[in-house]
């Protein structure tokens, strides 16, 4: 049996592909580079990032083989419900969720304390001190009534937040080519060459590049925004997954090319210096390159839309894991309610946006650390679903998948032993990624607090907990092609050409 949507599908390939590439393009091209060379090198850290990209490369072919044979609102939730029924969907949707709730609580601190840089004076009305972090009236203001307005822009429909996304977007991506292009013509290869790879020997120099490589994948979180809201994408199915893949490479390049214009740009000192006062390193390259630091402030801006498109990107993927969730009897009912003009839902977002509004008054180390607890639920999602896709392989040879992954056996292996690689990262002490006891209490009382829903809920719904009833899927021409190419076109399936 077969349900219609009841979503709007306004999203089109270009919304998607802003969406996912905004995710992963955050902050911290802008305050980490400099870090990011300093632990491997101009060259070994973009090595390093590639590597990191090969990794999380393997999940996202498990995602886009997924979310292009169901295409629900949910995503992981319903790939793992299918391969692990309820329990196991219950367990990686609350994880995943957890990840990014966080992301949008760091971000509306993130977003205030950006324009305290841009604007020194910004900072009026100490009020009290959270982990050695000051909190004054007029940052927390400002976190507060951004996070409203981010919520109201997600309430008022996907369409207008991908638009919002398409915006902010391309300024990131603007200042990223400027960036890169001034470094090719007023960079030295002299402040290149003394910094290409951190340590000496092979040994050292490939350790120093495997330390960048292993904490990349944290920065790659946000690809996974795709198929939470594939129910609202129209057009091909296949393109989907092909888009997925796309904006995890566009997010590759443009770490990887971003960390060689510093490098280019700027000497080893230099950097040590800029590292030492502020950290934005890289708005520090463009502002040496053109000779003011107004430029600096261009490079700021786009680290401020990289912000606002990851707070945005994760806001759309949290609200709509929580409705998938609401709509199979696992958490409150309540957040399964889609606004009648919008077909947004309404109150999981007003609950996210709530929450974001006063997660400033914990500070920004509390965020931190928040933030920190969310990553080991999206890794724990990712390794769920990469062992989902193995399952469903034999489960379900017949499943209609548009886009199909070669060699899978190979790439749902890869996927899960890389995925559980660094879920283990954050177990493991001395690895970098360790969680602190803070995270850990977080982490737990989150894990907790699903336990209880899941108590209440199973109590209550009975055999209806987890029920899942699919959504009708219809197929372009494209799409069934592709699947005549594979004889995957069943009549247990309902086809139709859209």
């Amino acid at each position: 049996m077969t349900k219609k949507s009841e979503f709007d599908k306004v999203l089109s390939s270009k919304d998607i592909l802003v969406i996912a590439f905004g995710a992963m393009i955050g902050w911290g091209w802008v305050i980490s580079t400099g870090d990011w060379i300093n632990r491997g090198g101009a060259l070994g850290a973009a090595i390093g990032f590639a590597l990191g990209g090969i990794m999380i490369f393997f999940v996202g072919l498990t995602y886009a083989e997924l979310t292009a044979a169901m295409p629900q609102c949910g995503g992981e939730h319903v790939f793992s419900y299918k391969a692990m029924g309820a329990t196991g969907s219950f367990v990686c949707t609350w994880g995943i969720i957890l990840g990014y709730v966080g992301v949008v609580c760091f971000e509306a601190c993130a977003f205030p304390t950006i324009i305290s840089y841009i604007f020194p004076g910004f900072l009026k009305g100490y009020l009290y001190t959270v982990a050695g972090f000051d909190i004054y009236a007029s940052w927390l203001a400002l976190a507060s009534v951004t996070a409203a307005l981010m919520t109201f822009v997600n309430i008022m429909g996907a369409k207008t937040a991908a638009i919002f996304q398409t915006i902010l977007t391309a300024i990131i991506f603007g200042v990223g080519v400027l960036l890169i292009g001034t470094s090719t013509v007023r960079g030295d290869m002299g402040n290149l060459m003394p910094q290409l790879f951190a340590g000496k020997g092979n040994q050292s120099t490939l350790s120093h590049v495997m330390h960048v490589a292993v904490m990349t994948p944290f920065f790659f979180i946000g690809f996974d925004v795709i198929p939470q809201a594939a129910e609202e994408i129209q057009g091909s199915l296949k393109k989907i997954g092909k888009i997925l893949i796309m904006s995890i490479v566009m997010a590759v390049a443009f770490y990887s090319l971003v960390i060689l214009a510093v490098g280019y740009l700027m000497s080893s000192s230099e950097i040590n210096v800029s590292m030492s006062g502020a950290g934005l390193v890289t708005a520090d390259a463009m502002a040496k390159a053109y000779g003011t630091k107004k430029m600096a402030d261009v490079v700021i801006i786009g680290g401020l839309c990289g912000i606002v498109t990851s707070w945005n990107s994760f806001m759309i993927g949290g609200s709509r894991a929580m409705y998938s969730m609401a709509d199979s009897n696992m958490i409150p009912k309540l957040f399964a309610k889609l606004h009648h003009k919008y077909k947004t839902p309404v109150n999981a977002l007003l609950l996210i946006g709530v929450i974001s509004m006063l997660a400033p008054l914990a500070g920004r180390q509390m965020l931190v650390w928040i933030c920190d607890a969310g990553n080991l639920g999206c890794c724990l999602a990712y390794c769920m679903v990469s062992i989902s896709f193995l399952i469903l392989r034999r489960k379900a040879p017949d499943m209609p998948r548009p886009y199909r992954v070669k060699h899978y056996k190979f790439v749902g292996i890869m996927a899960t032993i890389l995925s559980g690689g660094m879920v283990s990262m954050y177990l493991i002490p001395g690895s970098g990624s360790t969680l602190k006891v803070q995270e850990w209490l977080m982490a737990g009382g989150w894990a907790l607090m699903g336990a209880i829903f899941f108590a209440l809920n199973k109590r209550k719904y009975g055999e209806q907990f987890g029920k899942h009833l699919d959504v009708a899927v219809e197929y372009s021409a494209e799409d069934l092609e592709a699947l005549r190419a594979h004889r995957e076109v069943r009549s247990a399936y309902d086809v139709r050409v859209s």
